[in-house]
Parts: structure tokens; sequence; C-alpha cells
């Protein structure tokens, strides 16, 4: 199967998303096209370095490439300032110049720790996004949003930094576990929420075919959600418009994953629960219709994305939304879906969003 080239234009710096399978095979000639870089940090963790680390190390030695091998342990506690300080430490050991570069090999995680480090690092080498998730392939790679978590939130510390090129080898995805992969068809809902009815019935018609993991039919799900992504992108590449609709379900999302704590609970899993959430208080103020929240449950639950286990604790999770990058003056902010393919983004005041949160907690009573 031949692979597809999709062009990301920005402001600062245009790059291609490749994507299909058996890319990594030819991961350093792709990478030698997209940057002049002779020295290359290769970032990844250590489940993800052992199932394809070796082998991009030796195709990038084998063009040519000074290859400096960073590997950092696997998990969401990862991506922190310290360990960030750590890689950067070793890039500057490793005596990398502004003309090198870091290759970011691995899940969201890795995407966002190395892409923040070399948009750190000198202030700013090139670097590779070489995703190994479904979610970071259809979500996190693209667009430019590099970060670390602090302790008062996700994402706190970050920087816009576009790669140079991202490479996404459908084939490595046969390897996620059954969480992985519905973290990853999670962020594809969200997409399609945000896309259109027709993508939405589209996923509910194919789910059978996608949850089977079908070559093609991964091909056309990772492509319909990075043409997506880097159409908003292209509009908005610092999210001060549209692309703050790609955080549609991030609200509560960010805040469950930092009460459960980081790493407990896949990303895109959190992320569904708070587009569950999300839809319930569009009906309250915005006037949603029912019809809508039943039919972006149909689409999670068809894709198999179960709900998490977290504190049901409205005090706690509101005061994680009010640290959320997305709060404005003291206010938090949410991204509503009315329907397919339509969207406002628009700040809700405590007292509604705790009384939903009762209510929503008072449903899964009834329904446990």
């Amino acid at each position: 199967m031949s692979h597809v080239r999709l062009p990301v234009n920005t402001p600062t710096g245009d790059y291609e998303v490749l994507i299909g399978p058996g890319l990594l095979d030819r991961t350093a000639d792709y990478i030698r096209a997209a940057t002049p870089a002779e020295t290359m940090a290769l970032v990844t963790d250590e489940n993800v370095w052992a199932l394809y680390g070796p082998k991009v190390a030796r195709l990038l030695r084998d063009s040519g490439v000074r290859v400096v091998e960073v590997v950092v342990p696997a998990g969401e506690a990862t991506k922190s300032w310290q360990r960030a300080g750590e890689v950067c430490d070793r890039l500057a050991e490793a005596r990398l110049d502004r003309t090198d570069a870091v290759v970011a090999l691995g899940g969201g995680v890795v995407g966002d720790l190395a892409g923040f480090c070399a948009a750190v690092y000198l202030r700013g080498i090139d670097y590779v996004q070489v995703p190994t998730t479904l979610l970071a392939q259809v979500d996190s790679s693209v667009g430019g949003k590099t970060g670390v978590d602090l302790a008062a939130g996700k994402n706190l510390a970050g920087a816009f930094k576009q790669p140079s090129l991202v490479l996404a080898d459908t084939a490595v995805l046969g390897t996620l576990s059954g969480s992985e992969w519905a973290s990853g068809l999670a962020e594809v809902a969200k997409v399609a929420m945000l896309e259109s009815r027709e993508m939405v019935d589209g996923l509910i018609d194919a789910a059978s075919v996608i949850l089977g993991r079908d070559e093609q039919r991964v091909v056309d799900v990772v492509l319909a959600a990075v043409r997506h992504k880097a159409a908003v992108v292209a509009a908005d590449e610092h999210e001060t418009r549209e692309r703050e609709t790609l955080n549609y379900g991030h609200t509560l999302g960010h805040a469950i994953e930092q009460v459960a704590g980081y790493g407990v609970i896949p990303h895109g899993i959190a992320i569904a629960e708070g587009m569950r959430f999300a839809a319930l208080l569009a009906e309250v103020v915005v006037g949603a219709s029912e019809e809508t929240r039943a039919l972006q449950e149909r689409l999670l639950d068809t894709l198999g994305i179960e709900r998490p286990l977290y504190p049901r604790d409205a005090r706690r999770l509101l005061d994680a939304m009010h640290a959320d990058k997305k709060a404005r003056a003291g206010t938090v902010r949410f991204v509503f879906v009315p329907q397919p393919g339509h969207h406002i983004v628009t700040p809700v005041d405590d007292a509604t969003i705790a009384h939903a949160l009762d209510l929503w907690f008072d449903g899964d009573s009834e329904r446990g």
C-alpha cells in the first residue's frame, strides 16, 4: 500500500505528514530529506525503544547521521519539568548545536517532551515526529503544540514549535493494547463531532472494521483526523480562535487526569468522558438537543470507548478546571458541539458546572 502525503502550512513553518504502513523502514530517507541535521538526538521511551529504537538508530547511522540515544521511562509522569531539564542536559552534553535535530519516536508523552526540548534548547532546533500510537498519529504529533505537565495542571509549560516532518507508520499500531487503541479512537470521535454528521455516521457504520484494525481503514481514519487538524492549525496556529475547538472534551478531561493522577487514565479515555459531560452541559447552557448527546454516546459506545473510574469529587474537579490553561480571568471555558460540525467556545460559571457535575454523578448512580 502506498503512503499518503498531507501538507501542513502554518505562518511559522510548512511540513508534511506522511501516513501509511511501512514508513519506518525508510525513516532515514524521509528524515534526511526534511532536515539538514548531521547529528540527531533520538528521544524515545523504554517500551518503544525495545520495539523500534535499535532499528531507527541503525537506519539513521547507516545514512551518515550521528545518533545520540535518549531513552526515558515510559508513562505520563515522564512528561515533567524535571525530565525536560534532564533531556536538555543530555543534548548539551552531546554538544548538539543549532544545525542539529531531535527525533521523537513514541506516543504523545515522548512527542510532547521531545518537541518541548527541541523548542527551548538553544532557543529552538529542528525536530521530527515519528508517532507510534494512534492518539499521537491522529492528534498530538501534528500542529506544533509541545509541553510538559506541572504539579498545578496538565501541559502548563509549553511552546508552539512546528516539526519538520511527521512520519506516521500505521503498521506499528498493531502492537497497541486495547486501551491504547480506544484512547486514540476517542480523539478520532472528537474530530468527527467537530467535523460533520457525515463523519460521525461513517465511523459508526465502519466501527467493526476499524476495531478490527483493517489496514486501509486505519490509514483512512488517521488521514481524516489529520486533515481536519491541519486545516484548523493553518487557520489558527497559536490557538486564539478556531483552534480552541480542538479542546472539545478537554476541560473536564484534563481535570480528570489531574485528580486521578497523571497516567492512571489514558488521555483519550479521559477526553471521551469530558465530551460526554460537555454534551450534557451544552443542553443546560446553550440549549443543545438531547439527540446530539445520544448520537455522541452511540459513537463512543460503538467504538468501544468505556467510561473511566475516577474520583467523583465535584470540588476537586472544578478546582482543576480553574488551573487549566483554557480558563480566562478566573472563569472556566467549555467547547460545546450543539450538533456535529457546529461548535462554540463559551465561559461557564462555577455554580452551573457544579450543578451539572452533581447531575452527572447522580446519573452514574442510576446507571450503576
